[in-house]
């Protein structure tokens, strides 16, 4: 069975409805129906990767950051940007491809894209090779992408 967000915050209303969730195992064990046990460390991890990411605010923190680092650029300057999760990565690609963070680029009449005060300087992402990867795991996810301010 497959659980959404949804069921996962029912689960932790109907816990907290029973007594006050005040710490990690007890918060764990409200969720735990909705774990797959093969993967269940990997489950865990994403759901409190997602709660502090929406905790702290982190996704308009990068946005807010990425739109103060392009407009500080000279024109010829390049920012680097290493993220580690697909949803800040997306924030970054976009930005950089179509001078926004959703949305389709916007053209003028002849098709040229207006607005987009970036260039990609690699079409993909870097990433880590798997000498490093074995040196540092954490680097499995990481992707940098360079971009150059028009």
């Amino acid at each position: 069975e497959v659980f959404n967000a949804k069921t996962l915050a029912r689960k932790i209303i109907e816990a907290r409805k029973e007594k006050n969730i005040v710490d990690v195992n007890e918060f764990k064990n409200a969720i735990s129906a909705c774990a797959d046990k093969l993967h269940e460390t990997q489950y865990y991890a994403k759901v409190f990767q997602a709660l502090r990411i929406e905790v702290n605010e982190e996704l308009d923190s990068l946005k807010e950051m990425l739109e103060q680092a392009a407009k500080a650029l000279c024109s010829g300057g390049r920012m680097v940007v290493i993220s580690y999760h697909s949803l800040e990565d997306r924030l970054v690609k976009n930005l950089i491809s179509k001078g926004k963070f959703e949305g389709e680029v916007e053209k003028d009449l002849f098709g040229n894209a207006e607005n987009v005060p970036l260039t990609a300087i690699n079409k993909k992402p870097l990433e880590a090779s798997e000498v490093e990867i074995n040196k540092n795991p954490r680097a499995r996810s990481a992707k940098m992408r360079i971009a150059e301010k028009k």
